[in-house]
């Protein structure tokens, strides 16, 4: 009897040991970014200053849970928002398991939907956990407060107008149509661009004016931006969510060198793992897991 009450209380002091821990790792009052490595894909975890979680993409797996599990507390499991930039699959598939695992307040992405069956099973498990979607258009602002906001810079509501009377160029608006967000704390702004390419990024860059970071469109693809782009928005720090040795030859050579004429500090999750930035909203810096 002894033995057990002992078990008992120890039980006890390491789950309050463990949860104090966690209390306040997480909630040290700055914000944190964290570009989480997913492989061939894109998904960023957003952790507020407050305490609210906020995920753009699940990349193609479910190593998003793994991401998700060591940058939120053990008894979190609400999400304020998720944001699917795009259908594509390598943006999508890990959602599946974020939504069947936790709450989600509020899920945001574009009008056109996919059509692959990965798509469906997503728009399945959304309506079993009783989650709609909004859809979001340039000029929405998603989060406010903290000092921290999120707005939406694409795609505007023409734009999806065009789209939809033009739904012979599906396959090849999908990336153009990616939502482009802007996230703005104190002195950190940093711009996250989904698939989208340069000719949309181009009109979007003077919105979007001088950013601290900058999630490079399109895993570093060819198409993804320009030195137009770039002499607008001015980064401090480019990072590109890509695979190791994936088959689309990403990042491409004329991307990094863009980068790198324009002085840009450029880091990559297939060589630099999980990419976290945190702030304090004065100053900013960036760790890295490799």
């Amino acid at each position: 009897m002894k033995k057990l009450l002992l078990f008992f209380v120890l039980a006890l002091i390491m789950l309050f040991s463990a949860t104090t821990f966690q209390y306040f790792r997480f909630n040290d009052g700055k914000l944190h970014i964290i570009i989480c490595d997913v492989g061939q894909g894109d998904s960023i975890f957003i952790r507020t200053p407050k305490g609210s979680d906020i995920l753009i993409d699940g990349g193609p797996n479910d190593r998003v849970l793994s991401c998700l599990s060591s940058h939120m507390p053990f008894w979190d499991r609400t999400l304020e928002a998720v944001i699917l930039t795009h259908p594509d699959a390598d943006h999508s598939t890990g959602l599946i398991d974020v939504i069947e695992r936790y709450h989600v307040i509020q899920y945001l992405t574009q009008e056109v939907p996919g059509k692959t069956k990965i798509y469906q099973k997503l728009m399945t498990a959304l309506a079993d956990n009783l989650t709609t979607a909004k859809y979001s258009y340039q000029g929405d602002i998603i989060h406010e407060g903290d000092s921290l906001s999120l707005q939406i810079l694409w795609p505007s509501k023409e734009e999806i107008q065009i789209s939809e009377q033009n739904i012979s160029k599906y396959n090849i608006k999908l990336n153009e149509l990616s939502v482009i967000v802007l996230l703005k704390y104190e002195n950190l702004e940093a711009l996250f661009t989904g698939d989208a390419g340069a000719s949309v990024m181009d009109q979007i860059s003077t919105l979007a004016g001088d950013v601290d970071l900058l999630k490079v469109p399109h895993h570093g693809s060819k198409t993804g931006m320009s030195e137009a782009f770039l002499a607008e928005v001015k980064p401090e720090l480019a990072i590109i969510s890509v695979g190791s040795n994936n088959r689309y030859g990403h990042p491409s050579q004329f991307s990094l060198d863009l980068l790198k004429k324009a002085g840009v500090k450029t880091l990559r999750t297939d060589l630099d793992g999980e990419i976290e930035i945190i702030s304090d909203g004065e100053r900013w810096s960036y760790r890295t897991k490799n």
